[in-house]
């Protein structure tokens, strides 16, 4: 072959390879972090015909609910208000089990208080699919780094890997990272009590105070606690609920790895737990939910005093940088590790406690690229637009019904510590726990509905964005919405929203209602509140 003809087909065959890097990086929707409400935002916009890119900042795809919370917290809410992608995806959940030979672990055409678990291996493997099958352009390990806007209009979202456009951009992530990028205007923390008339805002002192001494000989605070003022109680602050891992566990000889011992442990650390323990305190842990497989999701206990959330440790996650997050990743797991070797091997803590907790193990076939430690951090809460509407306890418990309904929620107002105070006049108490406000029989929350305008930016702030995580709401309210069940079936609604924003060329505040509810209803969505008599009356407004 002549030199020049082969220099003619590498340069052609160069500037094909270009143009397919290229197409790679435009789409009708963009939507970045790979939460299952992200997820479910892409693959609804794809089915509705959109070409979509969905880019995951870090390299583990399905956020928690590949990652770890494998008891699903829909047996507090209202299931047959969640059909859609929510439905879907766990009745795949399911026959991927049957299709091996293996029993359902639940049946997801029942739709009451049971309860639905799975292994996180197989969510991966069935949310890898639907992703696949729907054509969604998936890519990982791209973190923001810069966002490009004329007038309201996003028109590329950078990365350290390239520049990416779309007609809309959806923010499917936890902390609300391409909104803020953006300039679309959000908070942080709590509001106060009179800030949206919230009787369970500011603080919150649920839990017994824990009668021992919370300062050492030099009076200084002890490790663990993270403050010695809790603040005004009618006020707001800028705290969040803990955050924590959701541990895949098991007892079975064939199938764990020993838990390893944690570097530099230092047993001070946890004096004040120790003389908690000392003075009978008997919720010391964390929660056990058994699992297929022979195995457990280990998880936060929100009432108890000391859990593997780290309380205070996830002030600063929502403004920190990839390479800060990575080190308070690293706290949050160090503390997960030095906790569990604490509740083993410490003395002051009971025989059969210990007992209890020596028996499990990490798992062999779950998260092997992480050494089986789950990959990702449980964040609860983080930034919150405050966009076309903010949805606050109100409309949880008093006015639930909305003209322009693009989901139902219903999972129990309920929020985990945000602060450990030691009292200077003696005393250590957990403060912001909410315990969940939710109906007895059955044990479900209200159902209320989600406004389109909860997951919309003020038009002029940016007209081509969606927010179905991060969305518009208080710290109460978030208490609420906080949840993959939830954030799935938002999602699902944004990504349709997004398809015919993008399909129509209009912004996204200006989708007809009803064009938008028709496609939501033809993709399964369940719109109408169910019958379940009035909502409550507001809980007490004095501190609980």
């Amino acid at each position: 072959m002549p030199l020049l003809f082969r220099c003619f087909v590498a340069t052609v065959l160069l500037f094909t390879a270009e143009c397919l890097r290229a197409a790679e990086r435009e789409a009708d929707v963009l939507v970045y972090g790979s939460t299952p409400g992200g997820c479910c935002a892409a693959i609804a916009a794809a089915r509705e015909g959109a070409s979509v890119i969905l880019l995951e900042p870090t390299g583990h795809v399905g956020g928690l609910s590949t990652g770890g919370l494998s008891h699903c917290d829909s047996n507090q809410m209202v299931r047959s208000t969640m059909l859609g992608l929510f439905d879907e995806w766990h009745r795949r959940i399911v026959a991927d089990y049957t299709g091996r030979g293996l029993p359902a672990p639940y049946d997801p055409a029942l739709k009451d208080q049971s309860t639905w678990t799975f292994e996180p291996h197989v969510a991966m493997r069935v949310t890898r699919q639907m992703l696949e099958e729907a054509g969604v352009t998936l890519l990982t390990r791209q973190p923001l780094t810069a966002v490009e806007k004329e007038g309201p209009r996003i028109t590329a979202l950078a990365t350290a890997d390239g520049t990416y456009t779309a007609r809309v951009f959806v923010d499917g992530s936890y902390e609300g990272d391409l909104m803020a990028a953006a300039d679309v205007d959000w908070t942080i923390g709590r509001e106060g009590r009179s800030d949206y008339d919230e009787s369970l805002a500011g603080k919150r002192y649920p839990k017994p105070r824990m009668a021992i001494d919370g300062f050492d000989a030099a009076g200084q605070p002890l490790p663990l606690v993270t403050t010695t003022d809790g603040g005004d109680d009618e006020a707001g602050d800028t705290s969040v609920m803990t955050y924590s891992f959701r541990l895949c566990l098991t007892d079975q000889p064939a199938n764990l790895v020993p838990i390893p011992k944690p570097a530099a442990y230092d047993p001070a650390r946890f004096e004040v737990v120790r003389r908690c323990l000392a003075a009978g305190e008997k919720r010391v842990g964390f929660d056990l939910y058994p699992l297929p497989g022979k195995k457990f999701d280990g998880n936060n206990s929100i009432g108890g005093q000391f859990s593997i959330g780290l309380v205070g440790g996830s002030a600063h996650w929502h403004a920190a940088d990839e390479a800060e997050r990575g080190r308070i990743w690293e706290a949050h797991k160090q503390y997960t590790l030095e906790f569990i070797h604490f509740l083993v091997t410490d003395p002051a803590v009971p025989r059969a406690t210990r007992e209890r907790f020596a028996r499990l193990g990490f798992c062999k076939d779950e998260f092997a690229a992480t050494e089986h430690f789950p990959p990702a951090l449980y964040v609860r809460e983080s930034r919150r637009m405050q966009g076309l509407y903010v949805i606050s306890q109100k409309d949880i418990l008093e006015s639930p019904e909305k003209p322009d309904a693009i989901a139902i929620s219903s999972f129990p107002i309920d929020s985990h510590d945000c602060q450990r105070i030691a009292l200077p006049g003696g005393g250590v108490i957990n403060e912001g726990t909410i315990f969940p406000v939710r109906r007895t029989s059955p044990k479900q929350g209200y159902a209320y509905h989600v406004p389109y305008r909860a997951i919309l930016p003020k038009p002029e702030q940016c007209d081509n964005l969606i927010v179905p995580v991060a969305l518009s709401c208080t710290h109460v309210g978030m208490s609420s919405l906080r949840i993959e069940a939830a954030w799935m079936t938002i999602g699902q609604s944004a990504g349709v929203a997004a398809a015919i924003a993008a399909t129509a060329d209009v912004p996204v505040q200006a989708v007809p209602y009803q064009n938008l509810r028709a496609r939501l209803v033809a993709h399964k969505q369940v719109l109408d509140l169910p019958d379940g008599g009035d909502p409550p009356s507001a809980p007490d407004r004095a501190p609980q």
